[in-house]
């Protein structure tokens, strides 16, 4: 079901980034604040365990942040 959550906000940040470019950094940043204070909470178990637990959470805050970039990469190379 979070797989589903992430992909979903991915989608919605590329095309929010492609369509209004200076509006989409404030709801990354939140999306990526979100993810980071549950790793920061998952890495609070000890050991591997707590690397098992934040790295969902890590993994998902950079692939928000490659689809708000790309949205607007691709908004740059539109050419009008």
């Amino acid at each position: 079901m979070m797989i589903v959550g992430i992909v979903a906000v991915c989608v919605v940040l590329a095309v929010l980034a492609f369509l209004v470019p200076r509006l989409s950094h404030h709801p990354q940043r939140g999306t990526q604040r979100t993810l980071g204070a549950g790793s920061r909470a998952g890495g609070k178990a000890p050991g591997i365990l707590g690397r098992a637990l934040s790295k969902p959470f890590r993994s998902s805050s950079k692939a928000v942040g490659r689809s708000g970039a790309a949205g607007r990469r691709a908004r740059g190379r539109m050419p009008f």
